[in-house]
């Protein structure tokens, strides 16, 4: 892979406020990258930044080693889809695809002719003829990333453009959005708050939070070693629990589980306070305490159904735990019963921040 997209020491001052503080990335050709964070993060600010829609305080933005600051957001060839998608409501789909190829320069029986061919990468050749009021929110989406690849843009972002969309149309959407960016290899920047968008879209997640930086990896990496507390309880369901290191080498200490061996990741020294972090579905549910593993008595309050699988929300003395089972499973425990919860110690990852 090869450098193309960095961003260098970006911040952002709104008067007194700091949206952006010493924003650091660098994204390889072809990388599908998504921003992740909640409101206000800074996720979207950082997008509009690199769009031009939004000058950084300080730090600069290099494409290809070439400085885009001071350049105009359309001098800068990049490719953009609004979560409103900002269809032209009087042209037709080829037509709103045509448009950008339009202010370019090219003459209209070539530019229709790419139109078409991006209409028909997108899934849309039947449609061309239709204007936006006659076209599915999700056809809506599909022309609006047309339009935005149609030119070949050397950058295509993507801010919450499925947010209007319902569950399945918006699964749909997000294997479509993958396959195409795969098929153009084009670079592309995605912002969602939503978990699960991040989870299967992304080649690399840039978790936000307070306008920093909290950590850059792939979905796997994130999932299963978040570096800070902020991004272990941000991303999938967690049991976050304070204790203490009493070994250096994989051992920590925790008021209402006692000791609790864990892999080590990260440093971690004697004595230092740490999280130890259990995803609920490394955790089995059992009537008696299973040999080998890390057994504890849990106080069940809550069970919720899913179908397939269930949440058992309970208590280890003081300390809230859940533990997510198949649906199947669930009928050995009823609310307000207890069971035994065990764990391996792979099961434990240890956050020293």
């Amino acid at each position: 892979m090869n450098q193309y997209l960095q961003l260098n020491g970006i911040t952002k001052f709104y008067g007194d406020f700091r949206a952006l503080q010493g924003v650091n990335l660098s994204v390889d050709k072809g990388e599908f990258i998504t921003f992740l964070g909640p409101s206000g993060s800074g996720k979207t600010t950082t997008l509009m930044i690199i769009a031009g829609f939004e000058k950084a305080s300080t730090g600069d933005l290099l494409v290809e080693g070439e400085s885009l600051s001071g350049l105009a957001p359309y001098e800068r060839n990049i490719g953009i889809v609004f979560q409103n998608y900002a269809l032209f409501p009087h042209k037709t789909a080829v037509e709103n695809v045509y448009f950008p190829l339009q202010m370019r320069g090219i003459n209209r029986p070539e530019g229709l002719k790419r139109a078409m061919r991006m209409l028909e990468l997108v899934g849309l050749e039947g449609f061309a003829k239709r204007y936006p009021k006659e076209l599915s929110g999700g056809q809506q989406q599909r022309v609006a990333l047309a339009r935005a690849l149609v030119f070949e843009p050397s950058l295509l972002l993507l801010d919450e453009p499925l947010g209007a969309l319902d569950k399945n149309l918006r699964e749909q959407m997000q294997i479509e959005i993958k396959r195409i960016q795969r098929a153009l290899g084009v670079t592309t920047i995605f912002v969602t708050h939503d978990q699960t968008e991040a989870m299967s879209m992304s080649d690399r997640i840039v978790v936000f939070e307070k306008g920093e930086i909290q950590q850059v990896a792939s979905p796997l990496e994130i999932y299963h070693k978040p570096r800070t507390k902020f991004v272990a309880g941000f991303i999938g369901e967690s049991n976050l629990i304070p204790a203490k290191v009493v070994n250096p080498a994989g051992k920590a200490d925790n008021e209402a589980l006692g000791a609790c061996e864990f892999t080590p990741g990260e440093p971690v020294s004697e004595g230092q306070d740490v999280t130890l972090l259990i995803r609920p579905e490394h955790i089995r549910l059992s009537r008696k305490p299973i040999e080998g593993r890390k057994n504890v008595t849990m106080h069940v309050e809550t069970i919720v159904n899913y179908g397939d699988n269930a949440l058992v929300i309970g208590r280890v003395g003081n300390l809230p735990m859940r533990v997510r089972v198949l649906g199947a499973d669930v009928v050995i425990i009823k609310e307000g019963e207890e069971c035994c919860i065990s764990w391996l110690p792979d099961a434990v990852f240890v956050i020293g921040r």
